[in-house]
């Protein structure tokens, strides 16, 4: 199996390289900003390169890629190869505006690592980050406009793009108000409406765009793309993205995520499930953790503090508790995206299952 998501991978990687190149020519220059050929010259290059290099360094540092790996294996499962072919060019819509959000987030989080090397902002600015940020936002635009995606088909998918985006930076703002306003204490399924829109939104984006390429890429074997379908599977994806979000926060407060430190989600402020479960269940300790948060946010995490709250939520039990909600999560994901009355094709189906797995591994 390592063998087939390799190779849909590598057909990922073609796209987001195309539309985001290492090395910029006059014609990427022509076709991203409609310029003149005699305007994208040499001093033309220099400038979009600094541009884009923010944003292609964070892309090019990897990531699990499974946004748009959930997309081609929904498109594939629904209608083959022509599902997958039709979904392909679309792609990026969700690559790149992952990566985006994790350069705005980790500006906004004032973080330190993404990927194991330093966060884009500290490499390249603070001013160039934001600019080139909000430029992996609207450069999938690019990829859609000139792709042979019949122009009601874009319309569509352009609409869909912008609810989801604007869904996006909302479950962003949640976040950040109850980070930097120390006395909130959001219920749980508020929490998991933030987790919804920030984290989810983008893998129901995904699902959302591949049933729109399937619904008109040719073919008479494919399922009737209906709105109940929709939901369905939007649903499925969007438990997918809130499990796996869960699961992040747990290893911050454990294992440690790869190229992140670990604890740093408490030196940020950040109210992740764990935290809240202890708070809500312990309001006695509420002193107690406003102290230790605010000692890590001056001395890092270093600070002895940390270690002590981490342990005194494991002692709780609410990281285990939180492990079993995204589990929950990831189960009920599972039950809709494999579900056989949906998806016929065998392989498609075990290869669904199996990035679950990836994914809340």
């Amino acid at each position: 199996m390592e063998d087939q998501y390799k190779i849909r991978l590598e057909k990922i990687e073609d796209i987001l390289r195309a539309w985001l190149p290492e090395d910029l020519d006059p014609s990427w220059i022509e076709k991203i900003f409609k310029i003149s050929a005699d305007s994208a010259n040499s001093s033309m290059i220099k400038l979009a390169k600094s541009l884009i290099l923010p944003g292609w360094d964070l892309v090019n540092r990897g990531g699990k890629r499974w946004r748009p790996l959930l997309m081609y294996l929904i498109a594939e499962a629904l209608a083959g190869d022509q599902g997958a072919a039709a979904v392909l060019p679309v792609t990026p819509l969700v690559e790149f505006a992952h990566n985006a959000s994790l350069i705005h987030d980790d500006i906004e989080d004032n973080s330190d690592e993404r990927r194991g090397k330093p966060a884009v902002h500290l490499l390249y600015g603070y001013d160039t980050a934001i600019n080139s940020g909000s430029f992996l936002y609207f450069l999938p635009l690019a990829c859609l406009s000139e792709s042979n995606i019949n122009e009601t088909i874009k319309t569509e998918i352009r609409e869909i793009w912008d609810l989801y985006l604007r869904r996006l930076h909302l479950g962003q703002a949640m976040d950040i108000y109850w980070h930097n306003n120390h006395s909130s204490l959001p219920e749980i399924n508020e929490y998991e409406r933030m987790c919804a829109l920030k984290t989810g939104c983008l893998a129901r984006m995904a699902s959302v765009l591949a049933l729109v390429c399937v619904k008109n890429c040719p073919g008479d074997k494919k399922p009737e793309i209906n709105p109940n379908l929709t939901e369905k599977i939007g649903l499925g994806a969007e438990k997918l993205g809130i499990g796996f979000q869960i699961l992040d926060d747990i290893k911050n407060l454990t294992t440690g995520i790869p190229g992140k430190k670990r604890g740093d989600d408490i030196v940020e402020g950040k109210k992740s499930l764990p935290v809240l479960l202890y708070l809500h269940k312990y309001p006695e300790k509420r002193a107690f953790a406003a102290s230790c948060f605010k000692t890590a946010r001056s001395a890092g995490t270093t600070a002895p503090e940390l270690e002590e709250f981490i342990k005194a939520l494991e002692n709780a039990g609410v990281i285990e508790e939180a492990g079993k909600r995204s589990s929950e999560l990831i189960r009920e994901s599972r039950e809709i995206l494999t579900d056989p009355e949906i998806f016929r094709n065998t392989q498609s189906k075990e290869l669904l299952s199996g990035l679950i797995d990836f994914i809340s591994g």
